[in-house]
């Protein structure tokens, strides 16, 4: 209503196109979450993926689809490391996919260094048949980038909603040791949706590469809020054992739209779009609180001190 622009069919597929990453990646951190995990350093290997693809194609002389496999291997080798150690060796998700974040963007400014162009430029130039990727509009309308994106959002449907694979990820997230008592090997299906999640990292690296027409190191770096948010928004719980690929898609869209929408409708700077964002991520947690114990007022109630709680101390004591 504010804004006639806003449902022209071209601009929402440039929203939508601009906030892709964050579309493909929600899908495949939604496994990871429902285990009772979490990544945030899925949007580093986004920039690993996109420096190494143009290293590799400028500096060392590898074919452009040689350059993109040798960025997936390196992305998902990382991606199995992250999870090796959270599954494996039973280390916090949040510890190690921190210190991911930081190892692997320092890892793309490492790469970056070995090439001949200054890093704050980009590399560029690349061939036409590797820029198909992310320019081609099929049917002069809808962009190419959309139909991956809608396979990877049947792949992942079908395996967390479809398989045996998703009832052990479901599983896993509700009682990983009753899980494992029930022959689930937790910690195969934990480490592999961490591999998930980096080989969606490398197909966004790449598709975002070939749309922008630069590869950088700093790619998708600031993707994390609003990955975890279509997440959470989504329906999936931060503890595990329940979630949606369709609402985390759902999700994605809204938030998508909200950064379209609110420069375009009501002239807000672009740089304080990370506020309603983040309200929104708190909106959610809060309230999804009050309704797991019957709604606002007694979630409320049970935050001030009373007689229920001194009951409650009694009893423990």
């Amino acid at each position: 209503m504010a804004n006639d622009r806003f449902l022209r069919p071209a601009l929402l597929f440039t929203s939508i196109n601009d906030n892709l990453p964050t579309f493909m990646l929600s899908l495949f951190v939604t496994l990871i979450m429902v285990t009772g995990g979490i990544d945030i350093q899925v949007s580093s290997l986004v920039g690993l993926t996109s420096i190494t693809i143009g290293v590799a194609w400028q500096d060392f002389g590898l074919p452009i689809w040689g350059a993109v496999g040798l960025a997936f291997v390196l992305v998902t080798l990382c991606g199995a490391l992250s999870g090796f150690l959270i599954a494996y060796c039973r280390v916090q998700a949040m510890v190690v996919t921190l210190g991911g974040s930081f190892l692997f963007s320092g890892m793309a400014l490492l790469v970056s260094t070995l090439s001949k162009t200054e890093s704050y430029l980009g590399i560029s130039g690349f061939p036409e048949d590797f820029r198909f990727v992310g320019t081609y509009d099929v049917g002069g309308v809808i962009p190419i980038q959309i139909f991956i994106y809608a396979l990877m959002l049947v792949v992942a449907f079908i395996l967390l909603h479809k398989t045996k694979y998703g009832r052990k990820i479901f599983l896993t997230g509700v009682n990983q040791s009753a899980a494992e008592y029930s022959g689930i090997n937790t910690r195969r299906v934990i480490m592999s949706t961490y591999i998930l999640s980096a080989i969606a990292a490398a197909i966004a690296g790449t598709v975002t590469t070939a749309y922008l027409g630069t590869s950088r190191s700093d790619l998708g770096g600031d993707l994390t809020m609003d990955i975890i948010t279509a997440v959470v928004l989504g329906g999936t719980l931060s503890t595990g054992g329940k979630g949606s690929i369709v609402g985390t898609a759902l999700a994605s869209f809204l938030i998508a739209f909200l950064r379209f929408g609110l420069p375009l409708c009501f002239k807000i700077s672009t740089q304080y779009l990370d506020i309603p964002v983040g309200i929104l991520l708190v909106a959610v947690i809060v309230g999804r609180s009050a309704a797991g114990v019957g709604g606002f007022g007694p979630w409320l109630r049970s935050l001030l001190p009373g007689k229920g709680s001194d009951k409650a101390r009694s009893v423990s004591k």
